[in-house]
Parts: structure tokens; C-alpha cells; sequence
């Protein structure tokens, strides 16, 4: 098992900036991915960010320009730097992990509780 831990969400103004940061803790497990999701009362929910162990990012395309993700692999940790926020970004915004537990076993995926994001005048 793995376990997603998330902090940093929270009330902004339009314009405003936020970090996310999500450590994923655990036994006998290597990550292959981890990333940001969110969702909004609603909606779906939809990738924001992801990144992989050899660093390639995946941006959606209303975040290219505004948000960041950036990871540690050695701790297991991933983070959003959120930008220019606007009032639709409003939402849940959900840690995702996916990850081996052997290196010839299948892939796992894991969520976190999720954090608010609120950007409101």
C-alpha cells in the first residue's frame, strides 16, 4: 500500500499563486508517475499535471504557462506551483501516484484525500 499525503490548497485571489505538495509514503514500492488532478462540483475529474520518474511533464492545456509540477524522486514527493489562478480553477485538486511494488509486477495507482483550491474575489 501507499499512502498520498497533500497539503498547500487553500482560499486565492484571481491572479493569485498556490503550491501543492503531495509525499507518498509506504513499503517496497518505485514510482513510475505521479501527478495532479482535480474536480469541480459537477464535473469530471481531469488530469492537471503529471510528471514521470525520468522527468517528462504532461501539461492539460488550460495550465500550460501558469502551473509548474516538479518532483523529488529520491523522497517521493511531488508539487504544483500554481499561477495566474483563475475562479475556474476552482476545485479538489487529488495527488495520483502510479507505481510498482516488484520490478516485474503490475502497475498500481493511488490517490490522496485531495485539498481544496478556492480562487474567489
Amino acid at each position: 500500500q501507499v499512502q498520498l499525503v497533500e497539503s498547500g490548497g487553500g482560499l486565492v485571489q484571481p491572479g493569485g499563486s498556490l503550491r501543492l505538495s503531495c509525499a507518498a509514503s509506504g513499503s517496497n514500492f518505485s514510482v513510475a508517475v505521479m501527478g495532479w488532478y482535480r474536480q469541480a462540483p459537477g464535473k469530471q475529474r481531469e488530469l492537471v499535471a503529471k510528471v514521470t520518474s525520468d522527468d517528462k511533464r504532461t501539461y492539460a492545456d488550460y495550465v500550460k504557462g501558469r502551473f509548474i509540477i516538479s518532483s523529488d524522486n529520491a523522497k517521493n514527493t511531488v508539487a504544483l506551483q500554481m499561477g495566474s489562478l483563475k475562479p475556474e480553477d476552482t476545485a479538489v485538486y487529488f495527488c495520483n501516484a502510479i507505481v510498482k511494488h516488484d520490478y516485474s509486477g503490475p502497475y498500481f495507482q493511488y490517490w490522496g484525500q485531495g485539498t481544496q483550491v478556492a480562487v474567489s474575489s
